[in-house]
């Protein structure tokens, strides 16, 4: 019989030499490169998602890393405090100066916090959109400000701060803060353009509107049971049977007027918290979104029902009167409809009839006075370095950079003036079509910065400022990430390091 077994195979295992068994667990030298690439990978792990130093040394992070390399020798502790973490801050650094060297126009956002350990700092964010039409913010700084909270004292910090990145104030177009009197003053002192922050006004004006009898008692409750309105209704028979039987808490048993109260507060505000979330984030254009919410707030929102109680209309009519009140001041209502002027989804929807050629001289000056100094400073440019022998002559990004844009194009067409070409560039861009409100404005003019290439310039100058101080007030959560009860003994050097990293990286 043939015999039906598998034929034989070659044995194709080998026996390792001596030199490879002994690399095998050798340990990675210092310099080595691989040695190198596990330390930043732990490096940017505890500065990214901020944990403490002490990590390196928890006996479970040790195993981890001795099973995924057992030739890796993880460095001390103090090794990533006075080495890895400063280097890579300086590099992150380099880094983040370097993209905003670059920037033309930029707004800011700022707070005062206080950690832990009662030790005082100042935040310092920049938002900016580059020239791809991506929407950037980086914080700058988080410092330790043992001075008193002055208005004087915070705008000194404010400049100081700026300057340390060569950020020129003239290119700064706006600062969003909250309602706090020593940073109205602050910005007030700096002469510099101060948005309220969206969500302290709402605040505000909802603690405006519950200044009634009524809703002292049901308020009081919610705060006593420690549940959010919404929740109180939603529970109310469970609340009641729970409570009744206890004789020490039956007071905190929601009475039938306490719920109707509750009912009309919830249907006035309810609404209210998405928008607040919506305008509220800083990787997508927000300033635009305001004068569309103040006008469906008037229109919608805010408006009177025939079914609403007494108390739910008088709620709306005190928060829609707040903040009308509070965004009628005539250089903000230019800003925002400056803003909602240049999202393609909005134009001249929600901008008065009135307003609307005020708007378009304000842009169509800036797009001269950019043009002219443009040209002006490519003209300067260029005259120096034909003047500079020929071997010194540096290829920088501007020489190679064609002006491209809207000077040139009146420089070619002798007849038209600079002013001429600005008015068709507002005058097209009006006559183009809206854009769905999903859509991505930046993405719209990242597509359309060449038929507008001045007017795309406005759109980043005026798009970038953020509607609310939420960033600055992230910084503040990162911080407190940070100085833990385990952590409490950081310097402020340190602290502003981290924090610098944990959001930049």
């Amino acid at each position: 019989m043939p015999s039906t077994s598998a034929p034989d195979r070659p044995n194709t295992s080998r026996q390792g030499s001596l030199t490879e068994m002994f690399e095998s667990v050798t340990p990675y030298e210092r310099n080595s490169k691989r040695h190198g690439e596990i330390t930043r990978a732990i490096t940017e792990f505890i500065a990214k998602d901020m944990m403490p130093l002490s990590t390196v040394t928890k006996p479970g992070f040790v195993a981890l890393t001795y099973t995924l390399d057992k030739r890796y020798n993880i460095p001390s502790r103090t090794y990533f405090s006075q080495t890895a973490i400063p280097e890579l801050y300086k590099k992150c650094k380099e880094k983040v100066a370097a993209e905003v060297k670059t920037v033309e126009f930029f707004a800011s956002t700022t707070d005062m916090w206080s950690s832990r350990t009662a030790e005082p700092y100042q935040s310092l964010t920049v938002h900016f959109i580059d020239e791809d039409f991506n929407l950037r913010a980086r914080c700058l700084q988080t410092t330790y400000f043992p001075d008193d909270h002055t208005g004087e004292n915070i705008a000194a910090g404010l400049r100081e701060g700026l300057a340390s990145w060569d950020l020129h104030e003239e290119n700064h177009v706006c600062i969003t803060t909250d309602n706090a009197s020593n940073m109205v003053l602050a910005a007030r002192l700096n002469e510099w353009t101060r948005l309220q922050c969206f969500g302290h006004r709402l605040h505000l004006a909802i603690e405006n509107a519950l200044k009634d009898d009524r809703v002292s008692r049901a308020t009081a409750l919610c705060r006593k049971l420690k549940l959010m309105i919404a929740r109180v209704l939603e529970q109310a028979k469970a609340i009641s049977q729970v409570l009744s039987g206890d004789r020490y808490a039956r007071s905190l048993i929601p009475t039938w007027q306490d719920i109707d109260v509750l009912e009309s507060i919830h249907k006035a505000l309810h609404p209210l918290l998405e928008f607040t979330d919506a305008l509220s984030g800083e990787e997508y254009v927000s300033i635009s979104y305001l004068k569309p919410v103040l006008h469906l707030f008037a229109t919608s929102v805010l408006a009177e029902d025939a079914e609403d109680t007494d108390l739910t209309k008088s709620i709306k009519t005190k928060v829609l009167a707040y903040l009308n009140n509070k965004y009628g001041d005539p250089n903000i209502q230019e800003l925002l409809d400056v803003a909602c002027f240049l999202d393609p989804r909005f134009k001249i929807q929600y901008i008065s009839t009135d307003n609307i050629p005020a708007i378009k001289t304000r842009l169509k000056t800036e797009m001269v006075d950019l043009a002219q100094r443009t040209y002006h400073r490519e003209k300067r440019s260029r005259t120096e370095t034909v003047q500079m022998p020929q071997s010194a002559q540096p290829l920088g990004e501007k020489a190679k950079r064609s002006l491209g844009s809207f000077f040139k194009t009146s420089a070619a067409s002798p007849s038209l003036p600079v002013e001429d070409v600005a008015e068709a560039e507002l005058n097209n861009y009006l006559m183009t079509p809206t854009i769905d409100g999903e859509d991505d404005p930046l993405a719209w003019w990242r597509v359309h910065k060449i038929s507008y290439p001045q007017l795309c310039i406005m759109a980043r100058k005026y798009l970038c400022v953020p509607a609310t101080s939420a960033p600055s007030e992230r910084l503040f959560s990162t911080g407190g990430n940070i100085v833990t009860c385990t952590r409490s003994s950081l310097k402020p050097a340190k602290v502003n390091i981290l924090v610098f990293l944990a959001k930049n990286l």
